[in-house]
């Protein structure tokens, strides 16, 4: 692993939290992520299932976790089965981890290996009334058309055995996860620094006619020289019209002397997630039309961020940033109020200009689990507001990311320059 290791407290509290939602008598089994193959003899790489490493620790591929609290024998309260080194792994692809390193990590004192689980589970599976099984219900998941190793895990349990009942680990982590312990949001904070350092990167590299992915490459060379683990996400550098289309990222164009570039970027530290946007002018100093726009969405972000607090309607929020936007587009001469005043309540003016949400939760996914009900205390979010004027070719986004309190919030990006000034005056001195 290339980040420092994190305390196991972090995952034993959460299996604590975990198994006091579970019904009595049933049995949790999480299970890792698939490595996807690309062509020929390729893969894509892994990235961990975030409900297992949550509970875990574990960053390894064809890793199991079983939970049966109420067992019978101590020893069968929690195990942890990992693949085991055999000689044509280790001279290939290295060492799996050892049963004392899966303990390190995890602090689950019971390590079995992959291959004994099903005889294991077998012993666990009839004193047992029930089985909680991993499925991504992300309202925009991804894995819809491919067959997960967490479907291959419902099919195969449901044959063995039939007459058990069913439930959904995801419902139990969906309401644990947004709250963030205070390790998590540290991690979040180490993947937030090392998007500020990125970001200083390309204040200082940014000029006329580099090309969109030699920004990008500043980026990758940042993350990884500072220990994270991949980008959290394809980084969006999108330069002049580019920055009108919300998830460009092909970043392959030039960037041109009078453009304003938009930058979508985040960093992934131990599973940990960054979401960061900003924007700024390629020759080192924004037009008139691109700090009214800029300075508009700067307007939506500071106000808008300000609701982000304990107990109030995740809707109302929504709403609230949608009426800034709005006010913001009619100074902006986009329309007028009489405008607003006649538009068709089904077909609102501003989706012209504004056409996404604004806050969504961030930690182990960029788009984090939860429900979008109320903002509460320990969740972190983002807040993004943006204005796309198509025919200008001006496209400007300025996201950052707030931790709840008790009575507001905490602006974890802080550090990374977001007044059109200071850009201006970084880009020009070309100094940190």
């Amino acid at each position: 692993m290339r980040y420092h290791k994190i305390p196991n407290s972090l995952f034993k509290e959460n299996r604590i939290r975990f198994v006091s939602k579970m019904l009595p008598n049933t049995i949790a089994i999480l299970t890792s992520n698939d490595v996807k193959h690309n062509n020929a003899d390729d893969v894509m790489g892994f990235t961990q299932n975030n409900d297992l490493f949550y509970l875990s620790g574990i960053d390894q591929e064809d890793t199991l976790l079983v939970l049966y609290p109420d067992a019978i024998k101590e020893e069968n309260k929690v195990i942890l089965f990992v693949s085991e080194t055999n000689e044509h792994t280790k001279i290939w692809d290295g060492e799996r981890l050892s049963k004392e390193q899966s303990i390190h990590i995890s602090g689950i004192t019971r390590i079995e290996w992959r291959h004994d689980f099903e005889k294991l589970l077998q012993y666990m599976a009839f004193e047992a009334d029930g089985f909680y099984l991993g499925h991504n219900e992300h309202i925009k998941r991804v894995t819809k058309h491919q067959e997960t190793q967490q479907d291959r895990m419902i099919k195969w349990c449901k044959q063995k055995y039939p007459l058990h009942e069913y439930y959904r680990a995801a419902k139990i982590t969906r309401e644990l996860r947004p709250y963030k312990s205070k390790e998590e949001i540290n991690l979040i904070q180490k993947a937030i620094a090392i998007s500020v350092q990125g970001f200083i990167r390309i204040l200082k590299t940014t000029q006329p006619h580099i090309k969109e992915y030699e920004l990008e490459a500043e980026l990758t060379h940042n993350l990884i020289k500072s220990g994270a683990s991949r980008h959290a996400f394809k980084p969006i550098v999108a330069s002049g019209k580019n920055a009108c289309i919300l998830h460009y990222n092909t970043n392959h164009d030039t960037c041109q002397d009078d453009d304003m570039i938009l930058l979508d970027f985040g960093v992934c530290y131990a599973n940990y997630n960054s979401d960061t946007t900003r924007c700024v002018p390629v020759n080192g100093k924004f037009s008139k039309r691109q700090r009214e726009v800029y300075n508009a969405v700067l307007y939506c972000l500071k106000e808008g961020s300000k609701m982000l607090k304990p107990r109030v309607a995740h809707a109302d929020y929504e709403k609230n940033m949608v009426n800034l936007v709005e006010s913001q587009l009619v100074k902006l001469g986009l329309f007028t109020h009489e405008d607003i005043a006649n538009q068709n309540p089904k077909k609102p003016l501003y989706k012209k200009y504004f056409m996404h949400g604004t806050a969504h939760f961030i930690g182990l996914d960029v788009h984090d689990v939860g429900l979008y009900k109320t903002i509460e205390e320990g969740m972190v979010f983002t807040c993004e507001p943006g204005i796309y004027i198509i025919e200008e070719g001006i496209g400007c986004r300025l996201e950052n990311n707030y931790l709840i309190t008790s009575n507001g919030n905490i602006n974890l990006t802080e550090t990374m320059p977001i007044e059109a000034s200071d850009i201006e005056d970084l880009m020009t001195n070309k100094v940190t």
